[in-house]
C-alpha cells in the first residue's frame, strides 16, 4: 500500500502564500503523475495542478500564474507553491499520485492522500 502523506495547509490572509507538499511512501518502482486537487464545501473534487514524469505541469485556469506545482522524483514528493491567495482557494486540497507502480511488471495504481485544510480569510 502506498501512502500519501500532506503537510503545509493553515490559515492566510488574501494574498498570503502557502507551501503544500505531499511524500509518498511504501515500496514504489515509479510514479508516472502527481498533483494536487481540491474540494470547497458543497462543491466536487477538481483538479488545481499535476505533473507527469518527464511532462510539462498542468493547471487550472483559476490559478495559472499563482501556483506553481514540482516534483522531486528521487524523494517521490510533490509540491504546491500558492501565491496571490484568495478567499475562492479556501478547500480540502488532496495530493493525488497517478500510475503508481510498486515492482516493475505491476500494474499502475492510484493514491490519494487524506486531504489538508487551505483557509484564505481576513
Amino acid at each position: 500500500q502506498v501512502q500519501l502523506v500532506e503537510s503545509g495547509g493553515g490559515s492566510v490572509q488574501p494574498g498570503g502564500s502557502l507551501r503544500l507538499s505531499c511524500a509518498a511512501s511504501g515500496t514504489i518502482f515509479s510514479i508516472y503523475s502527481m498533483g494536487w486537487y481540491r474540494q470547497a464545501p458543497g462543491n466536487q473534487r477538481d483538479l488545481v495542478a499535476v505533473v507527469t514524469t518527464g511532462g510539462s505541469p498542468n493547471y487550472a485556469d483559476s490559478v495559472k500564474g499563482r501556483f506553481t506545482v514540482s516534483r522531486d522524483n528521487a524523494k517521490n514528493t510533490v509540491y504546491l507553491q500558492m501565491n496571490s491567495l484568495r478567499p475562492e482557494d479556501t478547500a480540502v486540497y488532496y495530493c493525488f499520485a497517478g500510475g503508481v507502480v510498486r515492482k516493475p511488471g505491476d500494474r499502475g495504481s492510484a493514491s490519494w492522500g487524506q486531504g489538508t485544510q487551505v483557509t484564505v480569510s481576513s
